[in-house]
């Protein structure tokens, strides 16, 4: 029943995603006197509707999607330059562009969309993006602020029983007692100050301790309420060196540089901690950079996800997913039964989760081929180039850029996004990502 219920307040998040994406281009488009006809949230057979004004509102059966009819995108035939292209090709140039002009109302043409200036065309087509973009920001703002995020407290969840050796995470025999060890610290003490200065978070008290190899040191701990007054001295061990972008530095031989650095032998325990206003800026930034090197590289991301679906090998857990592998991360979500992580804590990486698919949803829009809102931007940019450089050749303004001539494009587009949600689908239900 949890699973059910999450995936389906998570759909209705989705869904108002879009209602809201569809309102960042109708709204400019009606405030620039542009008629818009239809708004649906969905696909297939209505299941509800009611007209308002002239733009008819409504629900549709298939809940993946939705859209605006914004009257005269595609500009008649007497307002550009002869199409010679014959066949195939030269039919849906044809048919799209007669579907466009019988949308206009007699006697309202100075409404098309392709009336409009170049810039207030960008507005309409990137109103939508936009607002996607924003409600990832307020998302992971919301979150951070409020349910806080994973991060590393002072608290010792565990306490290392040795020195393991360079390049080692386990212990053997040979290797000598962890400082914390030999100390007598135990899980579940809180670091009160090391070195007699009193620790402010697990970042700065670490530092304290590596900037101080073989030096032995005061260290005071809460333990069961009460201060306990402990010593410890150091241990040796060698780590690599970052620099400022979190790259190791190497050395003239391409070898990693290293350093010695203080070692106790503790691991934090790990607790929700709330972020600064600032924190989902940042965020958004960090997944923004992540999801255009997805979208760029989406070709071996496919196939990795077509491969998996053949059987041929493991899906990763970073897979990009379709929207069943995003309703079951959010019925996982959902139905964790996990000691620490209750219904806040679920409800936050719901919000995060809803927050990523609209990130994504932004930077997948922008891309510059129709029928994507990029397309139309691009189109658009081109139209402000082409009235720059008449201009300043002293020329009349040129004819509106022809939309129609992209439908062949168009289509061949919308086919490609076709066969990928259908990879995705299947994949999503063969081979799941496996999240928690």
């Amino acid at each position: 029943m949890a699973t059910f219920i999450g995936v389906l307040v998570f759909f209705v998040g989705l869904l108002a995603s879009i209602a809201l994406h569809e309102l960042g281009h109708m709204i400019p488009a009606k405030k620039f006197g542009v008629r818009v006809s239809e708004y649906f949230v969905g696909f297939g057979p209505r299941v509800w509707s009611r007209v308002r004004g002239e733009t008819e509102y409504g629900v549709k059966a298939i809940p993946l999607g939705g859209y605006v009819r914004i009257v005269g995108m595609i500009p008649p035939a007497d307002r550009v330059k002869p199409v010679k292209v014959r066949g195939w090709a030269g039919n849906v140039i044809a048919d799209a562009r007669d579907a466009a002009v019988e949308e206009i109302e007699p006697g309202e043409d100075h409404r098309a969309f392709y009336h409009l200036t170049w810039w207030k065309k960008v507005i309409v087509m990137m109103g939508g993006p936009l607002v996607n973009l924003v409600l990832a920001v307020v998302l992971f703002t919301t979150v951070l602020t409020t349910v806080g995020s994973p991060a590393p407290s002072l608290t010792i969840a565990s306490v290392t029983p040795c020195i393991p050796a360079v390049g080692s995470v386990e212990c053997t025999a040979d290797d000598p007692a962890s400082p914390a060890a030999a100390a007598g610290l135990e899980a579940g003490d809180t670091i009160v100050s090391v070195d007699g200065v009193e620790a402010q978070d697990w970042a700065q008290a670490t530092a304290i301790i590596a900037a101080a190899p073989g030096e032995t040191m005061p260290l005071v701990v809460e333990r069961d309420g009460e201060p306990v007054e402990l010593s410890f001295t150091a241990g040796e061990r060698e780590r690599a060196v970052y620099d400022d972008a979190g790259d190791v530095v190497l050395d003239e031989a391409g070898d990693p540089v290293t350093e010695t650095v203080g070692y106790l032998g503790v691991v934090s325990e790990y607790t929700a901690q709330t972020q600064p206003i600032t924190a989902g800026v940042g965020l958004t930034w960090d997944y923004l950079v992540a999801t255009v090197e997805v979208v760029a590289t989406l070709p071996a991301h496919l196939w990795d996800v077509t491969q998996a679906a053949l059987g041929l090998e493991e899906r990763s857990a970073d897979s990009i997913m379709g929207i069943v592998g995003v309703g079951q991360v959010a019925g996982e979500i959902a139905s964790a039964d996990v000691e620490g992580y209750g219904p806040a804590q679920k409800i936050g990486d719901m919000l995060m989760l809803l927050g990523g698919l609209n990130l994504a949803l932004f930077v997948f829009n922008m891309i510059p081929l129709v029928p994507l809102d990029g397309g139309h931007v691009a189109s658009a940019l081109w139209q402000a180039i082409k009235n720059g450089w008449a201009r300043l050749r002293s020329r009349a303004t040129p004819a509106p850029v022809d939309v129609a001539r992209m439908m062949p494009l168009a289509y061949g587009v919308f086919g490609l996004l076709l066969l990928m949600g259908l990879v995705l689908i299947v994949a999503d239900i063969v081979a799941p990502v496996q999240l928690l």
